[in-house]
């Protein structure tokens, strides 16, 4: 009989530990706001959340925008592509940011790569009830652009931004973005911009946002005179996006936006396209398969 209780008690407690922590992950899932559902995919803005430990997101972003001037329209194309790898767990994560432009005027275009960005960011506090989530980066400006043909600066550059977010409700999430930028001896002048956004998203459901962003950039150049000058680009920019929730954790994430001109250096007008693709190394099993595993080993 004391062998048979020996046997019993250790297997019953596991199996209850079990199906305790299934139905904590159904919990959990079931209490899920749907403001979580979708946290790091803008267009604009930067979002102050590291990846997960073992999750590594893709990202290309497509951007055509039209600038109205004296004769044709100038027309941008820009391709820019991401990737963003967490260093063993959240606290830390590199990234690098390559871009492609196509400009034209006209007849007269031009293309070829921008400056490229070696990013790494800390997240310095993760989300609470009360406080906001907050991830600086800091990043190295490589300069891989043609400066003669209007691609980058033509000099290595540094940059930092602030970014805070915050779900101040169910479905209502906020950030906000601070940064400025540094590319020393442009031209015998060392060149400082700067850069204010934020945005406001609203969770139609868990996986469907609306969103309006809006960005200041004061953007420093050298000027035909060869003095030096800062031009503010202001956009307010309505978009939407959709997630596309997979197995083990893995999301995709597409998106529009319309980017409006609200300053004199800004484009007029144009479109995004966003695909944001979060691949997992882990794997994690559903509650409901869970179920079924926990109950037939306990049976």
């Amino acid at each position: 009989m004391w062998n048979v209780a020996q046997a019993f008690f250790p297997r019953s407690l596991i199996c209850l530990l079990a199906i305790a922590s299934v139905a904590r992950a159904a919990d959990e899932e079931a209490n899920k706001r749907p403001a979580e559902g979708v946290q790091d995919n803008s267009f604009l803005i930067e979002e102050a959340y590291n990846q997960d430990p073992g999750v590594v997101q893709h990202i290309l972003s497509i951007t055509h925008q039209v600038t109205r001037v004296a004769g044709p329209d100038q027309r941008e194309w820009q391709f820019v592509f991401t990737q963003e790898w967490p260093v063993f767990s959240q606290t830390h994560q590199l990234s690098y940011t390559i871009p492609y432009d196509y400009v034209s005027i006209g007849s007269d275009s031009a293309h070829g790569f921008d400056d490229v960005l070696l990013n790494y960011r800390l997240q310095v506090l993760t989300e609470s009830e009360a406080r906001p989530a907050f991830a600086p980066r800091l990043s190295l400006v490589l300069p891989t652009g043609d400066s003669d043909d209007g691609f980058g600066n033509g000099a290595v550059g540094y940059q930092v931004n602030l970014p805070l977010s915050k779900i101040v409700s169910d479905r209502w999430t906020l950030h906000g973005n601070a940064g400025a930028t540094l590319v020393p001896d442009v031209q015998s002048h060392d060149l400082v911009s700067y850069n204010l956004g934020a945005s406001a998203i609203y969770a139609v459901t868990p996986t469907f946002n609306l969103m309006l962003e809006s960005t200041a950039n004061w953007d420093a150049e050298v000027n035909e005179r060869g003095r030096t000058e800062r031009n503010l680009s202001a956009l307010i920019s309505p978009g939407v996006r959709y997630a596309f929730n997979h197995p083990n954790d893995a999301q995709t994430v597409i998106g529009i936006a319309a980017p409006i001109g609200i300053s004199s250096h800004a484009p007029d007008y144009g479109v995004i396209l966003t695909l944001h693709s979060s691949i997992s190394s882990h794997a994690r099993r559903e509650p409901s398969t869970n179920d079924k595993r926990v109950f037939s080993s306990c049976s």
